[in-house]
């Protein structure tokens, strides 16, 4: 098994609730121009991810999975908005290209669920999380920050999170 990079990390979560929390835990540090990237098959909860990440963030909106729509729009009191795009029907990268993802970047944070569909268009920096189906419960999360914005918010998030850095 290969030894994450110093700056990454990995957790094994036990139940759907507790990917959720996990989830609003990042999502209260999420800022406009952020760029979280979601990896993981089918059933491995991107998804139960996303909806405590857009609660930690404050949305007023129920998260739902964008499969057949691309992209979702999760707004919060504050006028602040949350992007949530999934590229499972986006066929190339040329297609991701007409999204106006330049427009989503400088409005608000936007989550990619399968990112490396479109790893042509995305920012240099970002925080990529893959998601692993290990049992009908369990799921390990792996947490692969670029960029120095992302190694400081992941820096909080497990001080947050787990008391350490």
């Amino acid at each position: 098994m290969p030894v994450l990079p110093a700056n990454a990390f990995d957790f094994l979560s036990h139940s759907p609730e507790q990917t959720r929390r996990l989830g609003m835990r990042l999502g209260a540090f999420l800022q406009a121009g952020d760029v979280v990237c979601l990896q993981g098959d089918l059933g491995a909860g991107k998804t139960t991810f996303v909806q405590g990440l857009a609660a930690g963030w404050g949305s007023l909106d129920a998260v739902s999975s964008p499969t057949f729509i691309l992209v979702n729009l999760y707004r919060r009191a504050d006028g602040g908005q949350l992007f949530h795009f999934d590229t499972y029907r986006v066929e190339s990268t040329l297609e991701a290209e007409e999204l106006d993802l330049d427009a989503m970047f400088s409005a608000g944070p936007l989550v990619i669920e399968w990112p490396e569909r479109m790893a042509g268009v995305l920012p240099a920096e970002q925080l990529w999380i893959k998601l692993e189906h290990v049992d009908s419960d369990r799921r390990k999360l792996t947490f692969l920050p670029s960029g120095k914005r992302y190694e400081n918010l992941l820096g909080d998030f497990r001080q947050s999170s787990f008391g350490t850095d």
